[in-house]
């Protein structure tokens, strides 16, 4: 599968690391342009190659981005329209800004203003380096740590789903963007290490 990485930091890098190893072809981008991504997609081998935001965008099936969430305005609405956009960010006033949500999730509100993309939230619940080392493809489902999962449309959570059980960890779906407000930072499963069997029981109804 193409997948687009928006964000090219401690997240994006490192799911361009697991996802080319999985045997997926990775554009990565950042602000800063592709020259500045060449040692890193060197590191990751010919399943990557660096590209600006709008190319990244246009070629990926599924496009993650890792930015910061006061960033939002960057994403190219345009190109990801009809696209599976995996929402991977957290919102952090002190770094972003205040913003306001209008009452919305974080991910609901990036969903509000990119029109026909299917919005996911995931990635977003765990520190960086145990996304890079926790990954065990030889451990069951119910046994692996979980990555929470949340969104509107049942097949885009599934694409992304198996993205997640590809990279050795188990998806746990939270339920809908507006439900994602249990994955965002302060909620008790946040940067949580929980097995999938941990995390079912904690999931409240959705």
């Amino acid at each position: 599968m193409n997948i687009g990485i928006i964000g090219a930091g401690n997240i994006g890098a490192t799911l361009a690391e697991l996802l080319t190893r999985a045997g997926h072809a990775i554009a990565i981008s950042n602000s800063r342009g592709p020259e500045s991504l060449q040692e890193l997609v060197t590191q990751l081998g010919p399943n990557a190659h660096a590209a600006t935001v709008t190319e990244a965008a246009t070629f990926g099936e599924i496009v993650i981005e890792a930015i910061p969430f006061g960033r939002y305005a960057d994403l190219p609405a345009e190109t990801l329209k009809s696209k599976i956009l995996v929402n991977a960010g957290n919102y952090y006033p002190d770094r972003d800004g205040v913003i306001d949500l209008q009452g919305l999730t974080h991910s609901e509100f990036i969903a509000s203003h990119l029109p026909a993309v299917k919005v996911i939230k995931a990635f977003n619940t765990i520190y960086w380096v145990h996304l890079r080392e926790q990954g065990d493809l030889t451990k069951p489902l119910e046994e692996r740590r979980a990555i929470f999962i949340a969104g509107d449309d049942a097949e885009a959570k599934q694409t992304v789903s198996k993205l997640i059980e590809a990279i050795g960890f188990a998806p746990v779906d939270t339920g809908s963007l507006h439900n994602s407000r249990i994955q965002e930072p302060g909620a008790d499963i946040y940067n949580k290490t929980l097995t999938a069997r941990e995390a079912n029981s904690l999931i409240p109804n959705s």
